[in-house]
């Protein structure tokens, strides 16, 4: 399992489903609503707005919802409340490289949750710089297995102008460029139909090996991270091998 799937695997070891769901509306409701504010209200001029709803509509949010995060950030129902984007580095247990991306209200109050986190889960936090030399920032975006072939989905990657496409039993992965994921998602979603996401991720340029005992400390310090409603993505370079998840899981 590598770090780069974004910890799908392990959210078994989350607590009931309803506060899951939750959270996810929360850490949602704040990308539209900075999407949303960043530039037009209107999807098809607003890539990044654009995004957020796919996100939102594969975690099946309300329209209401939406329409509310939408309207908040285009400034017709401004609430005073600002958002700014900020991203955290630091080490977790094994050496493993973690980069933490947040949209905060209060940049002291994040930094002191995401401090506290690294501290009581035998991380360390670091500067800014401190990782991100080992990841490449890149467009991601994806769709599931039935839509195309591999051999389909990688002409099409390639005619939109991707750099690589990764297809396995759990779907497509067409990689870009990060100033050229719009055209990417375009191209692929006029011959597809709209991806189930579309959004830059930071890659692991190499991965760092974890055992058992190091890979239970590990995801500790990502769920704490995860936990934090402030905190919208976690990426790190990590790779835990099947046997080692099947002792973890059992």
């Amino acid at each position: 399992m590598a770090g780069h799937s974004q910890f799908k695997n392990i959210m078994y070891r989350k607590g009931a489903q309803d506060a899951k769901r939750a959270k996810l509306f929360t850490k949602l409701i704040r990308e539209l609503t900075v999407a949303a504010r960043s530039g037009l209200a209107d999807p098809a001029m607003n890539p990044r707005l654009r995004s957020a709803l796919q996100a939102a509509k594969a975690a099946n949010m309300p329209k209401d919802t939406v329409a509310r995060a939408i309207k908040r950030g285009g400034g017709s129902d401004d609430d005073g409340v600002q958002f700014d984007e900020v991203r955290y580095e630091g080490y977790a247990p094994g050496g493993v490289a973690v980069i933490v991306e947040a949209l905060s209200d209060n940049r002291n109050r994040t930094a002191a949750e995401m401090r506290t986190a690294f501290n009581k889960n035998g991380g360390t936090m670091g500067g800014t710089g401190s990782v991100t030399f080992m990841f490449d920032h890149v467009g991601a975006v994806a769709y599931p297995a039935d839509v195309a072939s591999a051999e389909e989905m990688f002409e099409a990657a390639l005619e939109a102008g991707a750099d690589d496409c990764e297809s396995g039993e759990a779907g497509h992965e067409v990689i870009s460029a990060a100033d050229r994921l719009s055209e990417v998602r375009d191209a692929l979603e006029a011959r597809f139909g709209p991806p189930a996401s579309a959004k830059l991720v930071w890659r692991p340029q190499t991965l760092v090996p974890v055992d058992a005992n190091t890979a239970d400390e590990l995801f500790r310090l990502l769920e704490a991270l995860e936990d934090s409603d402030d905190v919208q993505a976690v990426s790190a370079n990590y790779d835990v091998p099947d046997d080692v998840m099947a002792k973890l899981g059992a």
